[in-house]
């Protein structure tokens, strides 16, 4: 899957699947290649990549038809340019509160290279593109997918707003700013919690853009959010969370079995 796979499903409602990896080894590929995903999550919000690391690996799983997909540090438009330049093909773009945040990133990744006023001119629609500009940014960029992390209260009041945005692609919840926002850190079972989910999936859904979270916890809570609330955009687990669940549960096993 490239980037325009992973947007028309998005906008088609079709799911897709990906997870978190925080590995930079070489050998991960072979394997990671054959366990049914569509996409990858790199997060150099949270996770330490340097430049030259993101860019290969974000090369090399595209090159096996694995979309990679990153969170930049903070909601800049220069942050999601250089990672596009790096061989992204999509960007999250964490903790959007405002329109003219989503403006902005849609104008770096739909419209890229241009800038200035000139892409500020064309994003509040006073002056429009020449027309052999306009078909140029659109072919130019149609790998590119732009994605902003809902998760706060003030980005739940302002959701309808910020979903209407031309040119998004999706939504993607972040569980646990959005927990702590909500007053309720990491309760996730939570009646209000569970009420937030369902609100944005289903009115990220309703629009026709894709409706996504990152969990690391129960898979079948996903299974749920995806028959009941249009989930569709589905970034499962973490390649550490899941060895550190798998190996733990295997060391206190063997121990249990020794008598230790």
């Amino acid at each position: 899957m490239n980037g325009e796979d992973l947007r028309t499903a998005l906008h088609n409602g079709r799911r897709v699947y990906g997870t978190l990896v925080l590995s930079s080894s070489p050998k991960w590929l072979k394997y990671i290649r054959n366990v049914g995903l569509d996409f990858v999550f790199f997060d150099t919000e949270h996770a330490a990549f340097n430049r030259e690391t993101l860019s290969w690996m974000c090369y090399a799983y595209a090159a096996m038809d694995l979309a990679p997909v990153v969170r930049i540090p903070s909601p800049d438009p220069c942050d999601a340019t250089q990672v596009l330049d790096g061989g992204a093909c999509g960007i999250l773009a964490p903790y959007i509160e405002t329109v003219d945040q989503v403006r902005a990133l849609v104008g770096a990744v739909k419209l890229k290279p241009v800038k200035g006023r000139k892409l500020e001119e064309r994003l509040l629609g006073v002056a429009p593109f020449e027309p052999e500009l306009e078909r140029y940014v659109e072919q130019a960029n149609r790998n590119n997918v732009v994605l902003i992390n809902v998760e706060s209260c003030a980005a739940i009041d302002r959701l309808e707003e910020l979903v209407a945005v031309p040119g998004l692609d999706g939504v993607v919840i972040g569980p646990h700013d959005l927990s702590c926002s909500l007053g309720i850190p990491e309760q996730y079972d939570h009646p209000r919690f569970q009420e937030a989910v369902s609100h944005i999936l289903r009115t990220s859904r309703r629009r026709g853009i894709g409706a996504g979270i990152h969990f690391m916890g129960d898979a079948d809570r996903e299974v749920v959010w995806a028959r009941d609330a249009g989930l569709n955009l589905i970034i499962h687990n973490a390649d550490l969370h899941s060895f550190v669940r798998t190996i733990g549960l295997e060391i206190r096993g063997i121990k249990h079995s020794l008598g230790e």
